[in-house]
């Protein structure tokens, strides 16, 4: 195919496939600890973060990251105090961030945002610059992983015994929220704050259906969401569809594979 001879393709692959190995390992604990909506709500949350930032006159990517810590922050401590439940608090901050998001760029008439391309993502625009902020935040998100891997496990199975262990969970709780607001910001600019949560959640739910143990699925995960990356790229440069979306149409696609041939597991 002659658009294989485009650089901007081959930069969109590699910064596909590079939050794709990233962010499925994250999703694995995201999948094992039922926090689906966490995720959703980080997203959410970006978009407040991008009005910062742009208003600030700062980058928005930092914006996104300060507004992901401080959310992710807010729900810890509500988890601990609050009365309610936490899809209750979650349904409140994600809905709450996203709609402060563009109230306060509302206010800006001068300023101008794309606000598709951040709902939704572009991922054919990635620059040099992204590629190197998404080498350089994925290479930190896996050594903080691999580093957490047996707290982030025993947390993850029973936060009680975890914490009669010696465990600090809310040390613990808190890095593992500082990962997901690092994969949240780098993501952003590929699949879109919207579509974002596809990523840390569609492949490890197909890798769990292969999968005999946690490190198995956490690196078939990232097989998966690699492949779906590279078939979504492929896809919409076939058929000139958006490619943020394309990517987790093709991830669904995996997975209504996987459920359809691999028996599911108690």
């Amino acid at each position: 195919m002659d658009l294989l001879a485009d650089p901007f393709v081959w930069r969109a692959l590699v910064a596909g496939v590079g939050v794709a190995v990233v962010a499925a390992p994250l999703g694995c604990f995201v999948v094992w600890r039922r926090m689906a909506y966490f995720g959703d709500t980080l997203s959410h949350a970006a978009l407040l973060g991008v009005a910062l930032g742009v208003v600030l006159g700062a980058e928005p990517m930092l914006g996104v990251l300060l507004a992901a810590l401080t959310t992710g922050a807010v729900l810890v401590t509500l988890q601990r105090f609050s009365e309610f439940a936490v899809d209750t608090v979650l349904g409140i901050l994600a809905h709450s961030t996203l709609a402060l998001g563009v109230v306060v760029l509302s206010f800006f008439e001068n300023v101008r945002v794309d606000l598709f391309s951040y709902l939704f993502g572009d991922i054919l625009a990635v620059t040099a610059g992204d590629i190197g902020w998404i080498l350089a935040g994925g290479a930190v998100v896996l050594l903080l992983l691999v580093t957490l891997w047996r707290p982030l496990m025993a947390l993850t199975v029973h936060a009680d015994l975890a914490h009669v262990e010696g465990i600090p969970v809310t040390l613990v709780r808190l890095v593992f929220v500082l990962l997901l607001a690092i994969v949240v910001a780098v993501a952003m600019r590929l699949v879109g704050i919207l579509l974002i949560t596809s990523l840390l959640v569609i492949p490890p739910a197909t890798a769990r259906r292969f999968a005999r143990t946690p490190a198995s699925m956490a690196l078939l995960a990232a097989g998966v969401a690699a492949l779906a990356v590279a078939a979504g790229l492929l896809a919409s440069l076939t058929w000139d569809s958006p490619a943020g979306p394309s990517m987790v149409v093709a991830s669904a696609l995996l997975f209504v594979a996987a459920v359809s041939v691999a028996p599911a597991r108690s």
